[in-house]
């Protein structure tokens, strides 16, 4: 599961750069296009670093849990880290020229997803150290 972090990780940053660059030589220029064409083309490019620098940091310090429940959250979060540089990708492809009268169900979608899977791996890691800490006071 590291490694998958990690390889998900330093794609979505490669993926950051590459969006920025889309930005530096978009045709028009990013500065005629109207302003919520330009602020949701920053925030989704600002999203992929997000979702790629959380990956990349649970690639880094990921452990497995020991009890079955606390991997299976482990396991449903990283499904959900996993999937949302992703949709956030997309979200920057489709969504801009779409505008804010559209619907946003792509950059919702991974913006919900980064936080359900830091939220199921911050259950079970709480839940671990608090074990932890009462095995160990007896």
């Amino acid at each position: 599961m590291r490694r998958l972090h990690l390889i998900v990780g330093v794609t979505a940053v490669i993926a950051f750069l590459i969006t920025g660059q889309l930005m530096r030589h978009h045709s028009p220029p990013m500065t005629a296009l109207s302003d919520a064409v330009r602020l949701m083309h920053r925030s989704r490019h600002i999203y992929i670093l997000a979702a790629g620098l959380l990956n990349l940091i649970l690639g880094l310090y990921w452990q497995r849990r020991p009890r079955g429940w606390q991997f299976a959250l482990q396991t449903a979060g990283s499904a959900f880290l996993v999937l949302a540089p992703l949709l956030l990708v997309v979200a920057f492809a489709v969504e801009p020229d779409r505008g804010f009268h559209e619907e946003t169900l792509w950059s919702h979608a991974g913006l919900y997803s980064l936080f359900a899977g830091s939220m199921l791996h911050s259950v079970a890691n709480a839940v671990f150290r608090q074990s932890a800490r009462i095995a160990k006071k007896s």
